[in-house]
């Protein structure tokens, strides 16, 4: 394989490869040998060295700033080097990232030992080859040992709290098999939204905060006050990972995911689909595995315990839904073998390296949380550092996402790729959201949106706009209940409204005797839409609404930071104009992948 092959979008998810290879109609020439590209290239071998030297810089010893942030350092393993570890939400993963990948190879090998003795010795027949008893024998294995390992890991992870899991499991269960069928909906959402905030609320039911609120106020006062002491006794026994709460909005996706899939399923109770529709059981689609890949007696509460707790995805996904994960468990991807799985290790291992050498090199996300007196930066060093914050957080949350992706994959489950796009290979809001947290759009989509109409021609503008509004502040919701993440889903709602005013205003098909020119007009409208989503993202993630208006008056206040701020939108052009013929180039190979 090629060094450039390795970084095909298809590489990373088989899901885009194209089927013939063949290039998707009105597709151009490549530019990649034109003048203008030339000029392109002799702005990447440039430009890119001062973006990082402007953050080295000041990350340094001798830098004035240093001493305010140089207690968030710690020793790190290059020479002579400290380390940036001070974000709490990536230096969980990585302290532990040794102990996860024993996981990682002890869970899929001792799933093929168990294979091979409870089908006799002989690993059970080829999944293409295989009946539909044959099938549904690998099937119950597979769910007998996901089961049985989970009870396990989600004790070792949780431990007293495991039984909290357990009884909020049952109960959607029950909500979505007991009550009649035209509550379900309604309570799913009315239980799991309700869970949000309750977590939220009440720091994941804390036993000694429970036995506080129901036992009389004398008793607790009264003597030796055994009773709270109890409930903080018990709470002790939290398992590796107390907090079982904070990371728990994954599972919430999955609970109202099966929920409205068994709901679904009850209109097509009748007959199956894939005899109806006469497919291949072994050669479903994505769009069929996800939409009918489970029979109506899949729907049991060990499926669904199996499902919801499948070990590789708890903690962070990627989500995949319960139809897609009975399907694969009957007939596994032919995606999942060591051809296809060592590349993606490759990618992964390349992504992990490149974090260790910014979090050892570049202090960015240090100096920002150490509160800075942005005047003592320049223009382009304030850009920058947000910049590198903006990438530092791609990169923390690609790296577990694809390091759980890649768990699954070795297990023989095919969960979607959660980030198909470099954050600087970004320029349309909307297209931004596809390709970033993958996975949840699509669940969003499938969940949500459709759901509430969508934006469909027969749906109104204001109809739409009203849908938008209420998915980003569902999405701001779920990852975490505060201010900061509302205005950042309401922005995202804001900031789509240019780029669909432009797209009304400038149709393609009206420019396709001027490419050139179109081409370029949509480039000063990308870098519009780059900057709108760096404000946002920074706005909601990094240094809030507060810290956004000191980078920006920083920039700005100056001539000379106005002078950097257009040149900075001249670099956003040309990398915009590299980002289009990338995605022309991937439709001369048949790809779409529509962000």
């Amino acid at each position: 394989m090629r060094l450039l092959d390795l970084y095909k979008v298809e590489t990373l998810d088989s899901r885009f490869a194209s089927k013939t290879g063949e290039s998707l109609p009105n597709t151009p020439q490549s530019r990649w040998k034109t003048p203008e590209y030339y000029f392109y290239y002799a702005c990447f071998l440039t430009i890119p060295f001062f973006m990082f030297k402007s953050v080295y810089d000041i990350s340094q010893p001798e830098h004035p700033g240093y001493s305010k942030f140089e207690g968030l350092l710690e020793d790190g393993w290059i020479p002579g080097r400290k380390v940036d570890n001070s974000d709490a939400q990536y230096s969980g993963f990585r302290d532990n990232v040794p102990y996860m990948a024993v996981v990682l190879i002890l869970h899929p090998l001792l799933r093929r030992l168990y294979e091979r003795w409870t089908s006799g010795g002989g690993g059970g027949q080829q999944p293409e080859k295989a009946d539909g008893a044959a099938a549904n024998a690998q099937l119950q294995r597979r769910i007998t040992y996901d089961l049985t390992f989970a009870i396990i890991f989600i004790t070792a992870l949780h431990g007293i709290s495991a039984l909290k899991v357990f009884v909020i499991l049952w109960l959607n269960y029950q909500i979505a098999t007991a009550l009649p069928k035209q509550y379900v909906a309604v309570a799913t959402w009315t239980f799991n939204i309700g869970l949000l905030f309750a977590n939220e609320l009440s720091g994941g039911f804390r036993i000694a905060n429970m036995a506080a609120l129901i036992l009389p106020p004398q008793t607790s006062a009264a003597g030796s006050g055994s009773s709270p002491g109890v409930g903080e006794w018990i709470d002790s026994y939290g398992g590796l990972v107390p907090r079982w709460e904070v990371l728990f909005n994954i599972t919430v996706l999955r609970l109202i995911a099966f929920n409205l899939d068994y709901l679904w399923s009850l209109d097509r109770r009748a007959s199956s689909p894939i005899e109806k529709k006469n497919l291949d059981p072994t050669a479903l689609s994505e769009r069929d595995r996800v939409s009918i890949g489970a029979h109506p007696t899949d729907y049991t509460f060990p499926n669904y315990l199996a499902y919801i707790l499948y070990s590789p995805l708890y903690l962070t996904g990627p989500i995949i839904n319960f139809n897609d994960y009975i399907a694969q468990s009957r007939h596994p991807l032919p995606t999942t073998t060591p051809t296809t799985i060592l590349p993606y290790a490759l990618r992964f291992l390349i992504c992990l390296l490149a974090m260790e050498l910014v979090l050892h090199y570049l202090y960015a996300v240090a100096i920002s949380k150490a509160s800075p007196d942005w005047k003592t930066y320049t223009p382009f060093q304030l850009s920058m550092l947000g910049y590198f914050n903006l990438h530092i957080i791609w990169l923390k949350l690609l790296i577990p996402w694809r390091f759980f992706r890649l768990w699954s994959l070795i297990d023989g489950i095919d969960p979607p790729e959660n980030m198909v796009r470099c954050m600087s290979d970004n320029y349309s809001v909307l297209a931004f959201w596809r390709g970033w947290h993958r996975s949840f759009n699509r669940w969003i989509v499938r969940y949500i949106f459709v759901p509430l109409g969508g934006s469909q021609s027969d749906v109104s503008k204001f109809r739409a706009a009203v849908n938008y509004a209420a998915v980003f502040t569902f999405v701001a919701l779920w990852h975490d209940i505060n201010l900061r993440l509302l205005i950042w889903g309401w922005l995202i709602v804001i900031f789509v409204l240019p780029e669909v005013l432009a797209r009304m205003a400038f149709p393609a098909k009206k420019w396709r005797d001027r490419p050139n020119l179109y081409r370029w007009l949509a480039g000063i409208g990308a870098v519009c839409n780059v900057l709108m989503l760096m404000a946002a993202n920074l706005v909601g993630f990094v240094v809030g609404w507060d810290g956004l208006k000191g980078l920006v008056d920083g920039i700005v206040s100056s001539l000379g930071g106005r002078v950097f701020l257009f040149a900075a939108c001249a670099t956003l052009f040309v990398g915009v104009q590299v980002m289009f013929e990338w995605r022309e180039s991937e439709r001369r190979r048949g790809v779409d992948m529509k962000c």
